[in-house]
């Protein structure tokens, strides 16, 4: 068992090639906490987590900016979170690298209304996870 950010988690990922553990929280009810993920070093999992401010990476105006469901390019070197806000509110793809746990990348734009549903099918395909 371990401790994270708190409840309202909606997904939980790694990948074969990775040490890390993401965890998101999107439906925690602070702020703080459903803005950012928690990842995990699955070989020092004792040494707890480290919080990733990822819609404070996607630079966002107003909304929620929930961040949810983290997806590992096929290759396992990038996590790709979604940011939601409401659908009059700017939303993003945030991508991080992962051995880095840096930015990389923020993908928005008018016509990301909430993005959900980016699963890699090369990992779907091939259980990947």
């Amino acid at each position: 068992m371990l401790q994270g950010q708190g409840g309202g988690s909606l997904f939980v990922k790694s990948h074969p090639k990775s040490r890390n553990l993401w965890v998101d929280s999107p439906l925690n009810p602070e702020e703080a906490v459903s803005r950012s993920v928690a990842v995990f070093d699955t070989e020092n999992l004792e040494a707890g987590y480290k919080v990733l401010p990822i819609a404070e990476w996607a630079e966002l105006g107003e909304g929620p900016k929930r961040v949810v469901h983290p997806e590992y390019n096929a290759d396992g070197t990038e996590v790709w979170f979604s940011v939601w806000s409401g659908k009059e509110q700017e939303s993003a793809i945030v991508v991080v690298d992962d051995m880095t746990r840096t930015l990389k990348h923020v993908i928005k734009g008018p016509k990301m209304i909430t993005p959900t549903g980016k699963f890699n099918i090369y990992n779907t395909m091939h259980d990947v996870y």
